[in-house]
């Protein structure tokens, strides 16, 4: 069961999340996990990702479950002035305010960071873009496959040795680039703390993306002029992937000169340690593709079972390769709670990834379950000083919503 009331390091923070899909809504799951109160705006049709299945009730799609928990959901039409109006009215009370519009499309809503600090000067305006709105690109739509693509990444997949350019099979620009706004937020947040003065800030997808990217493959451009080739080797080599076994599959990474040791006792071929392609660190990277081509054969010649033991007594890192399927049973994973079961008030029981770390003090955790659309509209407009009428009237002009029954409910 989720817990009554937050408990996490950031409790008593507040913030106004009118993000949408994966990489606002990862950002402020991660700090609605570490206790921050998140109230989530979403237009009438609710966040797109709603509609995103499987799901037992309409507008309750797995990935919305788990990236809308520990929120607070309240319905607004940002495009009629009185939304407009109950916005900055929420934005008074709050830390922050995170988006992931286009900034002319929230200046036209009349929520721009002028607007919206005017209300409160001490709040941080923060805009998870596409593209930095210093450079060409600003305004440019951007999606995961679009950044990751800016960035390179499918590219570096073929020039491992790859069929084709492809796509990381997660949301890695999202998911990544939101825990880059959940860092700028706290951050400025500190600041705002300590001088009084909120700030905008912009964090731009494909500069944050590029920045992971070119921090392992910007090589020998490092240099000015130039000290060598771009790309991390020992990252592109081919046989950097999992290693077939006589039945399967392994991860193996034999690393340093300690681990070349022990491997090439426990293969019972002592004698290469001093071979001039394994001898040290600078050898082996100098000619990384023939060292992992070599473990490569090697590996083929017996199977995971006896692999695993061998290397867990030679002290050599190894790891037996999941499916997505068989990581939910994971022993590990099963022993540290990985995967919280709780009772949804809507949607039954539910299993979803735990808050991730420990703290002594504070621990995060799972205290809202994912909210249905407009689930807490007259609950958070009533804090914001509302009365009952005003209320009842902007349900009434359809300004905001409350839940409605899921048809198999409906009276």
């Amino acid at each position: 069961m989720a817990s009554a009331r937050p408990t996490g390091p950031l409790q008593g923070l507040r913030i106004l999340d009118l993000t949408a899909v994966v990489l606002g809504p990862y950002a402020t799951q991660t700090l609605g996990d570490l206790g921050a109160d998140v109230i989530k705006v979403e237009p009438p049709g609710g966040d797109n990702l709603r509609a995103v299945g499987p799901m037992r009730n309409p507008g309750m799609g797995a990935m919305s479950l788990h990236l809308n928990r520990n929120k607070r959901s309240v319905v607004l039409d940002l495009k009629q002035p009185a939304g407009r109006d109950a916005c900055l009215k929420l934005a008074e009370g709050c830390d922050a305010l995170i988006y992931n519009t286009r900034p002319k499309a929230m200046a036209r809503l009349g929520l721009d960071y002028a607007a919206v600090a005017a209300r409160n000067p001490r709040i941080v305006y923060l805009g998870c873009l596409g593209y930095g709105e210093a450079g060409p690109y600003a305004g440019k739509p951007a999606y995961d496959d679009l950044i990751q693509g800016a960035a390179g990444l499918p590219m570096l997949y073929a020039r491992q040795g790859g069929d084709a350019p492809r796509y990381a099979p997660v949301t890695l620009a999202d998911r990544a680039v939101g825990l880059q706004a959940a860092i700028a937020l706290l951050a400025a947040v500190l600041h705002a703390q300590r001088t009084g003065r909120g700030q905008a800030v912009e964090v731009p997808m494909f500069e944050a993306l590029a920045q992971l990217v070119m921090g392992d493959h910007l090589g020998g451009e490092s240099f000015a002029p130039a000290e060598g080739p771009m790309g991390y080797a020992r990252l592109l080599a081919p046989h950097r992937r999992p290693y077939r076994t006589a039945d399967g599959y392994l991860s193996v990474l034999i690393y340093n000169d300690k681990h070349w040791r022990a491997f090439f006792d426990a293969i019972g071929r002592p004698e290469l340690k001093d071979a001039p392609l394994f001898r040290d660190h600078g050898a082996r990277a100098a000619r990384i593709g023939e060292v992992y081509a070599f473990v490569a054969e090697v590996m083929a010649t017996r199977g995971s079972d006896e692999w695993c033991a061998l290397l867990a007594q030679a002290d050599v890192p190894v790891a037996r390769l999941h499916t997505v399927e068989s990581l939910l049973h994971d022993p590990h994973l099963q022993a540290v709670d990985f995967f919280a079961q709780m009772d949804h008030p809507s949607e039954g029981r539910i299993r979803t990834p735990a808050a991730v770390g420990r703290y002594g003090a504070t621990p995060a955790g799972i205290h809202r379950h994912a909210p249905r659309l407009g689930e807490h509209s007259a609950e958070v407009l009533s804090e914001a000083g509302l009365d009952d009428a005003a209320v009842a009237a902007l349900i009434a002009q359809g300004v905001t919503a409350q839940p409605r029954p899921f048809p198999e409910t409906a009276a």
